[in-house]
């Protein structure tokens, strides 16, 4: 397997997110208006903030991989 370089890596994963976010947000606000009209403030809060943090498990997963130094053979 082709072992990239970590600037490559960080550019992969800057572009990842520049285009992850606002289809992430886009999303959560298109589910969240589909789907939450007629519910309660509590349950539009708790379900935006469970959707406003969620959006950190996939570049978190994304992080380390970024940072990690191709191994040598």
């Amino acid at each position: 397997m082709l072992a990239l370089k970590p600037r490559t890596k960080k550019l992969i994963g800057v572009l990842f997110l520049l285009v992850w976010l606002p289809v992430y947000a886009l999303l959560a606000m298109r589910v969240g208006v589909a789907l939450l009209p007629d519910a309660g403030s509590v349950l539009t809060f708790l379900y935006y903030a469970i959707t406003g943090t969620a959006w950190v498990v996939p570049v978190g997963l994304m992080l380390p991989w970024m940072h990690r130094e191709p191994k040598r053979r």
